[in-house]
Formats: C-alpha cells, structure tokens, sequence
C-alpha cells in the first residue's frame, strides 16, 4: 500500500511552509504529497520548490479563476498514483504520527474522520519552523503559556492510544468527511467521481462524505487518535446564503442515494491552464 497526502493551498505560503515542515518529520513519511493549489502565485511556488528538495511533492496548479477548491483537488486526485489518500488543508499542521495513523487504521470499505484542534491568533502569530520540527505544539502546557487554553480539547492531543481510541468510541460526534483529516483508498473517490464542481465554500467536503456513504463505505471515527491543529484564518468569503443552498443540496443528496457527482473529474477542464511539477521522491 502506497500513501499520498493531498494539501490543499491557496495564497498562504506561510502557513503551507509550517505544514510542510510537519511532513518532513513524519514517523510513517508519505509516499508523495500533492499541493492542490487553487491559483497560488510564485511566492508559494517557492515554497513548494524549497520543500521539494527532500519531500516527494507534487505541485498541481491551475489559474486562479475564483473559489475553486474542488477543481483543484479534483486534479489532485487525477495525478495521484499512491493507493490510499490522506485529505488535509495549508492551515492543518500534522503530528508526527499523523500519517502512521491513518495508515495504520485505514480499512477496506471505510474512510477516516480525524480530528483538530483549533489555535487562538496569537499562537498562530507566533508558530515556527522549529515549534514544529520540535514537536512542542502538541504539547498542551506549551499551548495554553502560548494563547490557546484548550479545556476539553486537550483530550485530543493525548499520546495515549488506547486512551485517545476509548474516546473515538465513546464521542457522540458523528464521523464525517472533513477536509483537514479524512482518508479513504484513491479507488473510491475516483468510483463517485470525486468532489463536486459546483461545490463552494460551505459543506463540500461533508457532500463528498455523503455519496461515499451511499456507494456502500462506511465512515470511521478517528478524531482523537489523527490529529492536526488548525492554524487561526479568517474567513472574509463566508456566504451564509451560499452554505444554506448547499445545505439543502446535502439534505437531497442524502435522500436521493446519490453517487456519482454529476459534475467532477470526468468533467475537468482540459482547456484551463494547469501545471503538474514533480519533485524528489515523487511516484510519477
């Protein structure tokens, strides 16, 4: 079994170089990382470029033409060539065992809902490259003298596995499709035919969870044991109209016993100026 991480970016390329950083230091290091890259500029080809130099990266970039997220991922699947594929965004930086653990947890038949911790601005503001290489971010101590007081939520950044999969099972949260750390095998996403085009900022990746649920797979709850933490953004494009239309678009997806998205990778547009850069390690 071979394993890709696909990460999401757009015009950040300061929080996608502390999320790359994570990668490198990986206990179970993935067999490619690819950065679905919605229309970036040089400055996060840079560090792209920088990375590559001891990470398997694969850099897919279409031209910005607005939101388009699901494009972008939708490419990024298409140029896969690992087996098994972790979803992640530039804002989610990994615990060393991240990918160790969705490996190790994947199953046949399922997909994995992992788990985040949110971080306040000011420990945001202040992360570096060494913060993360030496893993003090996970430590809760160091989170709450550093802004982020985590009550509850501490209980996610247990070492203890048997502990943090006790919680998994216990937890009344509903295991779904999320885009900071959810995985499933490339073979089904590309069967429902991978997120949907018409898809905006608002439930697209709980949209994609609900068709893989109606083709037969199960969902996994993993939220304490495949953890990252979510870096403080805000959010200037949040449309609560666009999200109440796309809510309901969900609800008939459900009723329906959709599949297949009617618009996705087989509707890619070819004619889009796109770029596709391997680099060291890279599968293709």
């Amino acid at each position: 079994m071979t394993v890709g991480v696909v990460v999401s970016t757009y015009r950040r390329p300061g929080a996608l170089d502390l999320v790359l950083t994570g990668y490198a230091d990986q206990t179970h290091p993935p067999d490619e990382i690819l950065v679905s890259d919605d229309g970036s500029g040089p400055e996060t080809a840079e560090v792209v470029r920088r990375h590559g130099a001891r990470l398997p990266l694969v850099h897919v970039w279409h031209a910005d033409r607005g939101f388009g997220k699901t494009e972008a991922l939708n490419r990024a699947i298409r140029a896969a060539s690992a087996d098994y594929l972790i979803f992640t965004d530039h804002d989610c930086i990994p615990r060393r065992d991240f990918v160790e653990t969705h490996v190790r947890l994947a199953e046949d038949g399922r997909f994995l809902s992992g788990g985040y911790v949110r971080l306040s601005e000011p420990t945001t503001a202040r992360l570096t490259a060494a913060d993360v290489t030496e893993g003090r971010i996970f430590d809760p101590g160091w989170l709450g003298e550093h802004g982020t007081p985590l009550g509850r939520h501490r209980l996610r950044l247990l070492s203890n596995d048997r502990h943090a999969a006790l919680l998994d099972r216990l937890t009344p949260t509903k295991a779904t499709w999320n885009g900071m750390s959810s995985s499933t095998w490339r073979e089904h996403l590309e069967a429902v035919n991978g997120f949907d085009l018409d898809f905006r900022y608002g439930g697209l990746d709980r949209e994609l969870g609900l068709r893989l649920l109606n083709s037969g797979l199960r969902e996994k709850q993993v939220r304490h044991r495949a953890v990252v933490l979510h870096m403080h953004h805000d959010r200037p494009y949040r449309d609560e109209e666009a999200i109440r239309r796309q809510r309901e678009r969900r609800r008939a997806v459900r009723r329906s016993g959709m599949v297949r998205a009617e618009q996705g990778i087989a509707q890619l547009d070819d004619d889009v100026e796109t770029r596709v850069t391997r680099f060291a390690g890279a599968s293709r």
